[in-house]
This record gives C-alpha cells, structure tokens and sequence, in this order.
C-alpha cells in the first residue's frame, strides 16, 4: 500500500502510529511515532542563535519517534506498513 507524504503527515498530525519500514542500513524497524502537535516536544529558542532553514526533501518524512523520545525520519519508498 502506498502513501503519499501528505497522507502520512495527516495522520501522524491527528495521531501516533507505528511505522514499519526498512532502514538504509537493511534492517527492519518499527517506530511508533508522530506529528500530533500535544506530543511534541517544546521547542527552545536560544537567544542570538539564528534558525536554520533546512531543505526539504519530498521522499522523507520526519518525525517525533515517541520510545526514543528524538526527531527521527524515514523514507516514503522504504515504508512496509503504517498502524495507528
């Protein structure tokens, strides 16, 4: 089954989920993760540090991955299966 990255965001916005995927490395992971703006972490504003704009990459997703409790991502083609 595939998924759009908008789909994905959407759903990981409005709940957690397990993402099943393969890592780079070949191994298999599952993360259970999400967007959902009342599990992120606050964010720190450092007086004097600019903030960095970053690319964005259309195949990637990032995301909070809650048992690590860090930003993590993932690739849209590596995907096997996402629950929530």
């Amino acid at each position: 089954m595939k998924f759009t990255k908008e789909e994905i965001v959407k759903l990981l916005e409005n709940s957690e989920c397990v993402v099943t995927f393969t890592k780079v490395d070949g191994e298999i992971r599952e993360m259970p993760c999400t967007l959902k703006p009342a599990l992120l972490p606050a964010v720190v504003v450092v007086e004097g540090t600019e903030k960095k704009e970053r690319k964005e990459n259309p195949n990637v997703v990032s995301v909070f991955c809650t048992d690590k409790q860090a930003w993590r991502s993932f690739r849209l083609e590596n995907i096997i299966s996402i629950t929530n």
